[in-house]
């Protein structure tokens, strides 16, 4: 579980593709620091939740499966190419965003990046089949980055971005035309979940125990 606010950004410096899919070694801050992350934790990356597999020489290795590169804007990474990291939430700690899973739903394309007036606009296109879930004023994750849906459109949603979330993610080095993580709030989908589930018992003439 994670929260959204993005520690750092770090450094695709190798991709090497092996039986299951590839292995990515992240240049991040904290892998240098003796304590700070162990293998098996949970980072998210790119607001991906992946599993640290290695650690040397200041980098953290990932074993990225075929569903993943296949889902998320991991697979269009290259050597030199920067992710947003974040480490995965204690419980003793702040939530500063909202609740992430790090399972990303899908990807969407940054249609507008641009400065306007002291913030930065941000637009992206999302497909189709997971509009709905867009609210004005709700939380949504766009490359692991907890952000505030300000407009709903047709065919997505917009925010805006303060320097400080341009200067330490992804969305810094970001162009229109780039490909971004999206991952939709939880509770939305868990609540849209339960009433489908009412809907198909209603219809089925089913009814839960005890009612």
């Amino acid at each position: 579980m994670f929260t959204g606010i993005v520690e750092e950004r770090g450094t695709l410096v190798r991709v090497t593709p092996h039986a299951k899919g590839v292995r990515f070694e992240v240049r991040a801050g904290f892998a240098a620091k003796a304590g700070e992350v162990a293998i098996g934790d949970s980072v998210a990356v790119n607001g991906c939740c992946l599993t640290v597999v290695s650690i040397a020489d200041g980098c953290l290795g990932f074993d990225l499966l075929e569903e993943t590169q296949r889902v998320t804007n991991l697979r269009a990474l290259a050597p030199g190419g920067v992710v947003d990291l974040e480490r995965s939430l204690r419980y003793d700690g702040r939530i500063g965003g909202h609740f992430v899973s790090g399972h990303v739903d899908c990807t969407g394309d940054v249609l507008v990046l641009e400065p306007r007036g002291a913030d930065v606009y941000l637009r992206v296109r999302v497909p189709e089949r997971f509009r709905h879930y867009l609210v004005p004023k709700g939380s949504i994750a766009v490359d692991g980055i907890s952000l505030t849906v300000a407009e709903v459109h047709a065919d997505g949603f917009a925010v805006w971005l303060i320097p400080h979330t341009l200067a330490i993610t992804t969305l810094g080095v970001y162009q229109a035309g780039a490909l971004v993580n999206l991952e939709f709030d939880m509770l939305a989908k868990l609540v849209e979940r339960i009433l489908e589930g009412k809907r198909d018992a209603s219809s089925t003439g089913y009814q839960p125990a005890g009612r």
